[in-house]
């Protein structure tokens, strides 16, 4: 956990308040505060169907918490806007790539709707750490599962993004893959990081702290425990 030069604890770059998420009266989570600090890296463990998924839903925008609030950095999730957007990385379940494009085209594509300076030469970048350049104009309805992974990394990347929200990003990768992903994304110094992950045999390599999910509760310990949420509005301290 890092601190400040005076002592004090950093505004958190992930923060929740009183978070919920209902689907009807059914509940997937409720009452969840935590805070993570800028640069920390959190896992985000729980059995299938836990909520998880949901979670990072609420905090990519691509769901609407039922109760409460959370933050990346001093953007409220609930407005969804553009400068929340470009703080984040989003790796989803699905890779969410035009699969008639090529890899190539692809980020290309997302570089511009970012606004990405010399996005050509932050193309090639990805493209060539990623092992993807030699197919970089092939359609991505070709390429294979693994390929697809790496190619939605460097998706997620291409901006810069200064917090990573993943969704089980291990998926697909083979060992060279898992190698990029921890060098590129769970280990990639000054991001913050929050990854839902099954794979709790990896999670030491790379994680700080967690986030368990389980029968409609968020705990939290390690790095996402030590850090008061203090600075998003008159928050509470964690609870689990």
């Amino acid at each position: 956990m890092s601190v400040s030069p005076t002592g004090a604890h950093p505004a958190p770059m992930i923060a929740a308040r009183s978070l919920g998420k209902r689907y009807g009266s059914v509940p997937v989570f409720e009452d969840a505060t935590f805070a993570i600090a800028p640069g920390a890296r959190i896992a985000l463990t729980g059995a299938n169907g836990a909520g998880k998924s949901t979670l990072l839903a609420v905090l990519t925008t691509l769901a609407a918490p039922s109760a409460g609030e959370a933050w990346i950095g001093a953007h409220a999730v609930s407005r969804a806007s553009s400068a929340l957007r470009r703080t984040i990385g989003v790796l989803a379940h699905r890779p969410m790539l035009y699969e008639e494009l090529s890899p190539g085209e692809n980020l290309r594509f997302f570089a511009r709707l970012y606004d990405v300076p010399a996005a050509d030469e932050r193309c090639e970048e990805l493209l060539r750490a990623l092992g993807l350049w030699r197919r970089r104009d092939e359609p991505t309805a070709v390429l294979s599962r693994g390929l697809h992974q790496r190619l939605a990394i460097a998706r997620a990347l291409v901006h810069r993004p200064a917090v990573l929200l993943l969704d089980e990003p291990e998926t697909g990768l083979d060992a060279d893959g898992l190698a990029l992903l921890d060098e590129l994304m769970l280990c990639a110094p000054g991001v913050t990081v929050l990854a839902a992950t099954h794979r709790l045999e990896r999670v030491a390599r790379w994680a700080d702290g967690t986030l368990h999910c389980a029968r409609g509760r968020i705990a939290a310990s390690g790095a996402a425990a030590a850090t008061p949420v203090e600075a998003c509005a008159p928050l509470v301290a964690v609870r689990t």
